[in-house]
């Protein structure tokens, strides 16, 4: 069918501005991987990854054990070569440039300090190299120690200073070389839960005060969401998501991104009806179940419909005005939280569900509920998350 008068050259302008915002987008990006495949051995690490990494932007690269997270930084400081694909810092290709000649540092989990060093010489160590004149030496350490919240502890060794002490100077020593990008390799996984929160709001304050790119590598969901202005979500050596905290928390694109990110309530569903109050699903066993953002799936198809320990409510009877989703179950466990409680219930059919309320909102007794228990799940079809069925 021939398009209307006009809409090739509409098209050719969308074009035009769609290259004109990935020319920008490109132009802001202090790195990038394109197409970037790499593998030790038999075993692939990296299947086509490519990612930009934008000037300033606290990046962190998370996804369970064997994902690839590490490997990117690896490749990003030059401790190891791509089989193909392009790696750019700063606008040039740095495939051919030794790590000393890339202008990034890395910060690793266990600190790497030279234990015959005080703090001064270890942080100076990076300059000392570079020949830079003593007076200038003194000013930027001292500066750096300043900065990381370590003034006066210059003449103590490594085995004076604890856990966080030891991490502040690695990244001192890191920092005050002034690199374009830090890379930072899990390096808060040492420190005990405690100290560990503290670090994390350090660091991102830091970051806004250094101005230098964080690309930080964990496998701890909610670390991740502290800290990072975005997140990229790996899996099996590819980019599963990338976008802000909250986009990937809250609009998570596919299933593995969903259950990474804590939703534990998967129904396989058959889509029914669309209407306007959203999009009808039913189980195999019969139960129904609305979302609100399924318009486009047509009627009849297999999905996914997901939903958040958090997003649903329990109570003792059916809440009214009666709500579209709403299910009846038996209390099969409870677990007490401290500030919350999780409660397993069985639905028609043996599905399980799992549901997190915080104590001081829960329509239920303060005492619990005993095993066996009937009581009534509900929860807003907003907060249904929908993704393509996996079955074939």
């Amino acid at each position: 069918m021939p398009f209307p008068p006009g809409a090739s050259s509409i098209l050719e302008e969308h074009d035009t501005l769609e290259s004109a915002q990935e020319l920008e987008e490109a132009a802001d990006c202090i790195v990038e991987l394109r197409n970037v495949h790499k593998r030790y051995g038999e075993q692939t690490a990296l299947r086509g990854f490519s990612l930009g990494v934008r000037r300033g932007e606290f990046l962190t690269l998370l996804g369970p054990s064997g994902s690839g997270k590490t490997t990117v930084l690896r490749l990003v400081a030059g401790f190891e070569p791509p089989q193909s694909g392009q790696i750019l810092i700063e606008g040039g290709d740095a495939l051919d440039l030794p790590p000393y000649r890339r202008n990034v540092n890395t910060v690793f989990q266990h600190y790497a300090l030279f234990p015959h060093l005080n703090v001064f010489r270890n942080v100076a160590f990076g300059l000392e190299q570079k020949k830079l004149g003593r007076a200038e030496i003194e000013r930027r350490v001292r500066a750096i120690l300043e900065l990381v919240e370590l003034p006066g502890k210059e003449d103590r060794y490594p085995n004076q200073l604890s856990g966080g002490e030891k991490q502040r100077v690695a990244l001192a020593r890191a920092l005050v070389l002034e690199p374009a990008v830090l890379l930072l390799d899990e390096p808060l996984g040492a420190l005990d839960q405690k100290l560990r929160k503290q670090m994390q709001l350090e660091l991102k304050r830091l970051r806004a005060r250094v101005g230098i790119t964080f690309i930080f590598v964990t496998h701890d969901q909610e670390e991740a969401l502290v800290m990072s202005d975005r997140i990229v979500i790996m899996h099996q050596g590819r980019l599963e998501q990338v976008g802000s905290g909250e986009e990937i928390y809250e609009q998570p694109h596919t299933r593995f991104v969903a259950e990474f990110m804590g939703v534990e309530n998967f129904f396989e569903v058959e889509c029914v009806t669309h209407s306007e109050h959203g999009t009808q699903f039913a189980t195999s066993a019969g139960l129904q179940m609305w979302g609100a953002n399924s318009a486009e799936l047509p009627l009849r198809a297999a999905a996914t419909l997901a939903v958040r320990p958090e997003s649903l409510h329990l109570s003792l009877r059916p809440p009214r005005p009666r709500p579209l989703n709403l299910l009846e179950g038996e209390l099969v466990e409870a677990i007490y939280e401290g500030g919350s409680r999780r409660w397993s219930l069985a639905v028609r059919g043996g599905d399980r569900i799992v549901v997190r309320e915080s104590n001081a909102s829960s329509a239920l007794p303060a005492g619990g509920l005993a095993q066996g228990a009937r009581v009534f799940i509900s929860w807003d079809p907003a907060r249904s998350l929908v993704f393509p069925s996996t079955k074939s």
